[in-house]
């Protein structure tokens, strides 16, 4: 027994810093967890309020810290103390689990964006920019909003209205917004208007109302140094490419600005790609 304290049934009392130490935690946590009312002191001194813990209060506290390393709420802590019982500590496992799984599902989700983008990057960045490569594209599932525009329009508002239209969250964008010039506008060499903007969905994206798709097919492709301003000779260079090797173009024109100003203020970096679907 501490000095001072034989009013306190002689138990050993353990002052806030020294029960910090002993189970590893911060003095702001014990004070925090007094006022929610979870972990009460065994005696406050009524001259100095300094706090005290006892023996009785360590396995109550390690109750706190295993259902903390759980990450269960401090609101389903209290609940379970209020009704200290097998079937609430059940409860609360099964529901924490069910959570658990629905977050390995999410970040598993976030984890396949992030290698998509990490890919799109360094696929950008080690292309030999200029340089005509035909690939097999698979179908792809996206939104879009038909509207004529040129490509020294400020798109911001066309990506808004078009988020706004299908409910979509911004953070799904970066390096998936792109733009599209009509077939016959293309066999007429008319680059400097566009007939639609569009955002490619993933299926992490979790987006059911995809309202049209990019078929799958060959494309002849082409990365560049650029904006969307800069694509003109680009689609000659495809188009002639299209027509001295026999092939005919079977639709729009697909142009995805890869790097922008939404990833490096470095306007030398800017890379795009541009793809036109051919049979």
């Amino acid at each position: 027994m501490k000095k001072g304290f034989k009013d306190c049934n002689k138990k050993s009392l353990f002052t806030i810093g020294e029960m910090a130490n002993l189970f590893h935690m911060n003095l702001r946590t014990l004070r925090y967890y007094d006022e929610r009312g979870i972990l009460k002191p065994e005696y406050v001194d009524p001259q100095t309020n300094y706090r005290y813990y006892s023996t009785n209060q360590f396995e109550r506290l390690n109750t706190i810290k295993y259902l903390r390393a759980l990450d269960v709420s401090l609101e389903k802590i209290e609940s379970f103390f209020d009704e200290k019982d097998v079937n609430t500590i059940l409860s609360i496992f099964i529901e924490q689990r069910n959570d658990v799984i629905k977050k390995q599902i999410e970040l598993s989700g976030i984890e396949r964006k992030i290698a998509n983008r990490i890919e799109q990057i360094e696929t950008a960045l080690s292309e030999s920019y200029g340089i005509v490569v035909i690939k097999q594209l698979p179908q792809r599932k996206i939104v879009s909003l038909e509207e004529n525009f040129s490509a020294s329009d400020d798109l911001e508002p066309l990506i808004r209205n078009l988020s706004k239209d299908h409910n979509l969250d911004t953070a799904i964008f970066l390096g998936k917004v792109g733009v599209s010039i009509r077939q016959e506008d293309l066999i007429q060499e008319r680059f400097s208007r566009f007939s639609s903007i569009f955002i490619i969905m993933e299926e992490e994206d979790n987006v059911n109302n995809c309202d049209h798709i990019l078929p799958k097919g060959n494309y002849a492709t082409v990365y560049y140094q650029g904006t969307h301003e800069e694509a003109a000779p680009y689609y000659t260079l495809l188009l002639n490419y299209i027509k001295e090797s026999g092939f005919q173009i079977s639709g729009n024109s697909v142009e995805i600005t890869i790097i922008d100003d939404g990833i490096t203020s470095n306007r030398n970096k800017f890379v795009t790609e541009l793809q036109i679907p051919f049979k």
